[in-house]
């Protein structure tokens, strides 16, 4: 039976809430709708690059912010020694080149895994805590902005790469 990746739970809007709760709250939304974008399209669909001569993918993208989210939460944040997601003799860019449509529903599993266990992470933790990186101090409330930034960057491309691979628009 071959995989159709599926349609993401709604996320519900912090339109008038604390920080905390807005910043969780617009997080969440993008994550959702990257995922939204990869519903009800198979692995060979979702590792098709249809902006050539760009190495962009929809599977490349999941497995982009699979990688985003596992360093800036667990890795970063957290002080957690991981492996790396994808093979280092492969580049910086494996996360986009190394596809293998077969292994989509495993690598969406692996965002939806990394999602979880970061919001595990900062669950108890303020968004005035901070970490050192590269001699630099950042909080968690900055890795939050961070996170929106890179997902509504990606969701632009996943905008792009869907409605080239099947016309479809829309969020």
């Amino acid at each position: 039976m071959t995989w159709i990746a599926p349609e993401p739970e709604p996320t519900p809007d912090a339109l008038n809430s604390p920080e905390r709760e807005t910043l969780t709250s617009f997080l969440h939304s993008y994550r959702g709708g990257l995922l939204r974008k990869c519903a009800g399209l198979t692995g060979e669909q979702l590792a098709r690059r249809t902006t050539e001569p760009s190495n962009l993918s929809l599977l490349g993208l999941v497995r982009h912010m699979a990688k985003v989210e596992r360093t800036w939460f667990r890795e970063r944040f957290a002080g957690q020694g991981l492996p790396p997601m994808y093979d280092p003799a492969k580049g910086k860019d494996a996360d986009f080149e190394d596809l293998v449509p077969e292994r989509a529903e495993e690598d969406y599993a692996r965002l939806l895994e990394e999602v979880r266990l970061a919001d595990e992470v900062i669950a108890a933790a303020s968004l005035d805590d901070t970490f050192v990186h590269r001699g630099e101090t950042y909080s968690l409330r900055l890795v939050h902005v961070h996170l929106i930034a890179e997902y509504a960057r990606h969701a632009g491309h996943a905008d792009l790469l869907r409605e080239r691979l099947d016309g479809v628009t829309g969020d």
